[in-house]
C-alpha cells in the first residue's frame, strides 16, 4: 500500500496494490501490519456498505465521542465524489477536502476521528464499503448539512434522505472533538 497524499492532516488517500491476471484483479483493502506501518493503528469493529443511484448525496456523517471512530472508505462499483470535513478544534477546523473514489482507481480514504464524511454518487448502482473502529451507536450519530459547507458539490438538488436534509448547519455546530 502507498499513501498518495494527505487530503487534510491525518486524512489519507491510499492506493492499495492491485494484482491483475487473466481472471480479473485482486486487492487487499486492509491488513493490520501494513496499516501499522503507515502509522495507522486500527482495529476494525464493523463493516458495512451502501448502494446509491446517480446524484444521491449521503452525508455529512460522523459519530460523537465516546463512539467516534476512524473509518476506511472505498468504492467497489461505480464512482463517487468523496468529501471530508475537519471538525477537530484546530487550525484546520472547517476545512473541506474531496477526491474521486471509484472501482477503477481503487483508492481508499482513511478518515480519522473528528471528521465528517459524505459523498455524491456519480453513477447508478455505486457501492461504497465502510470499515469503522467502533460499532454504530444511534444516540451518538450526528451530521452536518451538506449545503452549509464552503464546498461546491457540483449539483443543486441532489437526492437526499430526510435525515440528511435535516442535519444541523455547520455554523451552528459546536465541536466535541
Amino acid at each position: 500500500m502507498e499513501v498518495l497524499k494527505e487530503l487534510l492532516p491525518g486524512c489519507l488517500l491510499i492506493q492499495p496494490k492491485k494484482i491483475l491476471d487473466h481472471r480479473g484483479w485482486f486487492v487487499k483493502t486492509y491488513q493490520k501490519d501494513l496499516f501499522n506501518g503507515l502509522g495507522l493503528n486500527m482495529e476494525i469493529r464493523e463493516e458495512f456498505f451502501s448502494i446509491s443511484n446517480k446524484n444521491v448525496l449521503r452525508g455529512m456523517h460522523f459519530q460523537i465521542p465516546p463512539h467516534d471512530h476512524d473509518k476506511l472508505v472505498y468504492c467497489i462499483h461505480g464512482a463517487v465524489l468523496d468529501v471530508v470535513l475537519d471538525l477537530r478544534v484546530s487550525m484546520n477546523y472547517g476545512q473541506v477536502a474531496s477526491t474521486k473514489l471509484s472501482a477503477e482507481n481503487g483508492h481508499i480514504i482513511y478518515i480519522p476521528k473528528g471528521f465528517a464524511h459524505g459523498f455524491l454518487s456519480l453513477e447508478d448502482d455505486t457501492v461504497l464499503i465502510y470499515k469503522t473502529t467502533t460499532v454504530h451507536a444511534q444516540e451518538y450519530d450526528a451530521g452536518i448539512r451538506w449545503d452549509s459547507l464552503d464546498f461546491d458539490w457540483g449539483i443543486k438538488q441532489p437526492v437526499l434522505s430526510l435525515r440528511d436534509a435535516q442535519h444541523l448547519e455547520f455554523d451552528k455546530f459546536g465541536s466535541p472533538f
